[in-house]
């Protein structure tokens, strides 16, 4: 049975299927007529192979507790090692509901009240919420924006940062979100052996990894084996196949000591099995969906180029940070004179968009906007008109 779901500038109506990219903009301060370019799902139908196996396993009719055997760890390792070139062990896998949950349990297992930890802003916001949501402070070691158009790390501000507020965990957000930097090996490793020395724990959050247009993909835990040691390596199909809503997420923790302490803490949320269809999606993702998943990251690169030339061409004063990676696009209006707040009331009011502020990705993100690159090329060229317009 050949690959069905390939037409991706098919418009697909997902209004009234509890979908929170469409159906919720009122409840969330928005117009009812925005068009939604914020959060980070696609808009395109998934792999059949995918829909199929669901459907094949809703047919069962019996939805109890499931769990998973060695052939779905065998398959995630294929993926892992073709993508990635990244040999893993079954005993590292965890699973959880998603990534940002993972992120929670990781701030839970390895830091305690009041203690600091380290971000990059501007950063995708969840890594502040569940920082600050679970009673520990925020401290950044905030990326500038280089005379070539790309994002860098101060690394002397990073060490610095760790000695100073004795920071014990990092969050890495690798291809990053939102500025679209698909990290060096160089700049792993210099990171990375930072942290060895000053005995800092990573979660490497690296849910974009199969979304890289220039350069290549490193993953952290892989380049040293003192790396691997104080790693937790965040992945998950949601984002490369569009499944957020089966929240399914494999986090990898190669040492036994930081594996117990995150499993300590998800046994003390309650949490043990997960979704029978979120296993199932995965499983199939990974086996079936190669073919699909080239031709989506075909047609994403192009609706990247295809931004890039429309504000080039048409958006006075605005400018793009091209991503090397991700389906996100970060979108610099600083030269237009607006402040954060006009800025945002252009967008939503006058242009009657969706888009994530950039002051939510941190202070240093005010003056931005993010943009969802994945969808329809009309839709994408409805809301770059209603842009162009608007300013």
């Amino acid at each position: 049975m050949a690959e069905r779901n390939l037409d991706f500038d098919k418009i697909i109506d997902r209004r009234n299927t509890r979908c929170l990219k469409y159906d919720f903009a009122k409840r969330r301060g928005k117009p009812e007529d925005a068009l939604p370019l914020w959060v980070a799902d696609m808009d395109f139908e998934t792999s059949s192979y995918i829909e199929d196996a669901l459907i094949e396993r809703a047919k069962h009719g019996i939805f109890g507790y499931s769990e998973v055997q060695t052939p779905y760890f065998e398959i995630i390792r294929s993926w892992m090692k073709s993508h990635h070139n990244w040999d893993i062990q079954e005993r590292w896998l965890v699973k959880t509901p998603g990534v940002v949950f993972a992120l929670a349990m990781a701030v839970r297992a390895y830091t305690k009240p009041n203690d600091s930890v380290l971000i990059q802003q501007p950063v995708y916001y969840p890594f502040s919420e569940v920082i600050k949501d679970n009673g520990r402070k925020v401290v950044s070691n905030d990326l500038y924006l280089g005379d070539d158009n790309r994002y860098h790390i101060d690394f002397e501000d990073f060490e610095q940062k760790i000695i100073k507020e004795n920071i014990k965990l990092f969050i890495l957000c690798s291809p990053h979100n939102p500025v679209g930097r698909v990290w060096t090996e160089d700049e792993l490793v210099r990171l990375g052996d930072i942290c060895v020395r000053h005995g800092v724990i990573v979660v490497s959050d690296e849910i974009h990894h199969d979304f890289v247009f220039y350069g290549r993909h490193f993953v952290f835990a892989n380049l040293k084996k003192e790396f691997e040691n104080i790693s937790i390596t965040c992945t998950s199909p949601s984002k490369t196949f569009n499944l957020a809503g089966l929240m399914i997420s494999n986090i990898f923790i190669p040492n036994r000591e930081l594996r117990h302490k995150f499993r300590r803490e998800l046994d003390a949320v309650g949490i043990s099995q997960l979704d029978v269809m979120g296993l199932v999606g995965c499983e199939a993702a990974y086996s079936k969906g190669e073919e699909w998943y080239n031709a989506m990251l075909s047609y994403v690169h192009e609706n990247i180029r295809f931004i890039q030339e429309y504000v080039r061409e048409n958006l006075k004063n605005v400018s793009m940070i091209t991503p090397e990676g991700t389906y996100l696009v970060w979108l610099d209006f600083r030269k237009t004179g607006l402040n954060a707040d006009e800025l945002d009331n252009v967008i939503v009011n006058k242009a009657r968009l969706w888009l994530d502020s950039g002051r939510i990705f941190g202070k240093c993100g005010e003056g931005f906007q993010r943009l969802n690159a994945a969808c329809p090329r009309s839709i994408l060229k409805e809301a770059l008109d209603r842009l162009r317009d608007a300013l």
